[in-house]
């Protein structure tokens, strides 16, 4: 025991002589149930109200003010009446559907005058978290690290099931278990989800998407990335299918809204749904991220955006449909650039090994645990034996995949299962009508001249790879069409099925056994079913074997680097869409040409451009801006816009809450800076910042661009 106690003391000091991050700063998303455990150190920042303000089960907790918007965002409760904010670009999926040539929300923007004019948002879901239970015993009771990791994921698999099942049938609520620590944690997430959910408010794209892709994931920003929702339930106040008859959603619990805004130095807290981090993984899973995931999307994306970028920026209509999708493919590209950058230049490849050497050194004189010496080493081997099929996984993703027409042959793949299982005429007819519906919406926003310029961008890249990523087929499909990309992409966009929606529809209506062999013989379902025989062939089988090899090991990494260090580091687990709190202060950070940690109108007017789109401000708020019409909102003369923290976000954080010190609603986060976008894998306290958008702000343009100041008068605004 004494050998033990002394590598703890070993590792705490060697970790004193690591960057700040590792011990010092205020990373961190954390569980509701160690908020106690993290109290005292945030009452010592500022918090000025209890923890358990902020979480209970009792459905006092602020907990329930917060939800899952959609599938990826956050959003908060801000009325008794269930209005909800959330961002911007959380809120374009649902306006984009709504929007037609003749009302564009896009580029006009969307204000409800009266809860009778808010439009349903078909499919949207807002999910509220009422309790969370710690169920690792009953879920792996009896079940040993070293059982065979098959039979060992079939029984966590059942039980997990079972927990959910009676859960539900307890409460009716819908029940989660998720997995933390890599394996070593289990719990039950209850949440009630509502299905009713209607667009209030939504600034225009000159508002809302400010800056769009040259500010994105950059500081100083100007955006007002808000959006305005209202949640609504049966006369129960509980969830129910739209209904006209449907009334506004009564919380247990909403953010009353502080209009006194903050300084610099003030404590603050983000609370949502972060989706992924991945702070202890090893040095060679990092390295595959640094240099194979990362580096192959991004230059598949970046010839992927051009193209989308010119289609659009000339063409209205093409916007409308690609607005939504080139945004989050932006999105993606800008933040993995970001990602690199940071890992590089914090060299935190360098600071992962130096770690695992002392953690090796732990590990050889552990007489506990011999095999944990061997523990990176088997890591190490095992990562190193993926590279290849994951190299060929990530190409034929971002490539050969990347383009529309591809991937929608996969529904012809569908129509020949159906056949090869001989489905009874009912099963198979409900199953073509699925798809048609499917098929519909993609539709709705495609573009085939569009797409084939696509193909024209990505297919040479993909071609360009050696014969681990290219599938074998490939090369004998584009020698029958020409023997070149561009002969081989006129043949696709100008006879596949798939292109036309008449031709599909007439497929899925009157499909035939007879139809095999047409299918068979169209381009793109020949070009997919080429990399998707290939993948299922060659790749999938590596990915498999790796993935049953490596997360035993992860978990057990996991397992004893707490065991390791326990006596001196509060581990958080990383980020699953699951409910986390977040806190830090307001904070400028230590970038070049960054000297602020707020914005202003008198920043943002002066950067209108009319004849570029994204720096295009509407008339209405330059107007406002020569009157000084700012009414309450005024602040030293003006109006705030954005703001910054050092509050450690992630992906599914935007749209969260930033609350100041007494819980109340201070901000909107909607980003982080470009320079701290690898914080999913490494924080640095001087450069990870998030990115809010003011209140102040945002009650402005509701109140003096919108004109919908009749919202306000059911919110709590407090100084």
């Amino acid at each position: 025991m004494m050998k033990r106690k002394h590598q703890k003391v070993v590792l705490m000091l060697a970790l004193a002589g690591l960057p700040a991050a590792t011990v010092l700063a205020k990373d961190g998303m954390w569980q509701p149930a160690q908020l106690k455990r993290q109290e005292s150190d945030m009452q010592k920042l500022g918090l000025k109200i209890p923890v358990e303000r902020l979480y209970n089960d009792s459905g006092t907790g602020l907990n329930n003010a917060v939800v899952l918007f959609g599938k990826g965002c956050t959003g908060e409760l801000v009325s008794a009446n269930g209005l909800l904010f959330t961002n911007h670009h959380c809120a374009y999926g649902a306006a984009q559907e709504l929007s037609t040539s003749e009302h564009n929300y896009l580029v006009n923007g969307f204000w409800a005058m009266s809860r009778e004019a808010e439009l349903p948002c078909k499919g949207l879901t807002v999910a509220i978290v009422r309790k969370m239970e710690d169920v690792t015993e009953y879920v792996l009771k009896g079940l040993a690290d070293t059982m065979p990791e098959n039979i060992r994921n079939a029984r966590i698999k059942s039980r997990i099931a079972e927990l959910e099942k009676a859960y539900h049938n307890l409460n009716g609520l819908k029940a989660e278990v998720k997995s933390f620590y890599n394996g070593n944690q289990y719990q039950a997430v209850l949440s009630e989800v509502f299905t009713d959910v209607r667009l209030v408010a939504f600034p225009p794209n000159g508002i809302g998407k400010f800056g769009a892709d040259t500010d994105n994931w950059m500081w100083p920003r100007h955006t007002g990335d808000f959006a305005v929702f209202r949640v609504y339930a049966g006369k129960d106040n509980k969830p129910a299918p739209y209904s006209p008859g449907n009334v506004p959603y009564k919380p247990k619990a909403f953010f009353p809204i502080n209009t006194s805004g903050y300084k610099e130095g003030d404590f603050t807290m983000v609370y949502g749904f972060p989706f992924l981090t991945q702070e202890y993984l090893s040095s060679y899973q990092l390295n595959q991220i640094q240099y194979i995931i990362d580096p192959i999307r991004i230059e598949a994306r970046e010839k992927r955006l051009g193209v989308l970028d010119e289609a659009m920026r000339g063409n209205p209509d093409i916007f409308l449909k690609y607005a939504a999708k080139q945004s989050l493919l932006s999105n993606g590209y800008k933040k993995w650039k970001g990602e690199v950058l940071g890992l590089t230049n914090n060299d935190v490849l360098g600071k992962k090994l130096r770690y695992e050497r002392l953690f090796d050194e732990a590990a050889a004189g552990n007489t506990d645990n011999p095999g944990d010496k061997m523990l990176l080493p088997l890591i190490q081997v095992t990562v190193s034996g993926s590279d290849n099929a994951l190299i060929a996984s990530e190409y034929t993703k971002e490539t050969v995949l990347g383009v529309e027409a591809i991937q929608q042959a996969a529904n012809l793949a569908k129509v020949l299962t159906f056949y090869r299982t001989a489905l009874p005429a009912d099963i198979l007819s409900d199953s073509l009508l699925a798809i048609r519906k499917k098929m519909d919406e993609f539709y709705k926003d495609y573009d085939a001249a569009t797409d084939h310029k696509v193909f024209d961008a990505l297919m040479p890249l993909y071609l360009m790879q050696g014969d681990q990523v290219v599938a074998p087929r490939m090369k004998t499909l584009m020698y029958n069409s020409g023997n070149n990309p561009v002969s081989w992409g006129k043949n696709i966009f100008s006879n596949s099925i798939v292109i036309s929606q008449d031709r599909m529809n007439e497929l899925l209506d009157r499909a035939q056994r007879g139809d095999t062999a047409l299918i068979k013989q169209d381009p793109a379902f020949q070009v997919y079913d080429a990399v998707a025989s290939f993948q299922k062939e060659k790749i999938d089988p590596v990915m498999r074997q790796y993935n049953e090899r490596i997360a035993p090991l992860n978990r057990l990494y996991m397992k004893r680097q707490m065991e390791y260090l326990n006596s001196g580091r509060a581990f958080w687990p990383d980020a699953n869409q699951t409910l986390r709190l977040t806190y830090g202060k307001v904070e400028r950070a230590d970038i070049p040409g960054s000297n602020i940690y707020q914005t202003t109108l008198e920043d943002l007017i002066p950067r209108h451009n009319a004849s570029v789109a994204e720096f295009d401000i509407p008339q209405g708020l330059r107007n406002l801006y020569q009157s000084k019409n700012y009414g309450k909102w005024t602040v030293n003369g003006t109006v705030p816009v954005d703001f910054i923290a050092s509050n450690h976000t992630s992906g599914g954080n935007s749209g969260s809450p930033v609350l100041n010190a007494k819980g109340e609603l201070i901000g909107i986060n909607f980003d982080r800076i470009w320079q701290g976008t690898m914080s999913d894998l490494y924080y640095d306290p001087a450069v990870c910042r998030n990115v809010a958008v003011d209140m102040r702000y945002v009650l402005f343009i509701i109140e003096k661009y919108g004109n919908a100041g009749w919202l306000l008068k059911e919110m709590k605004l407090t100084k």
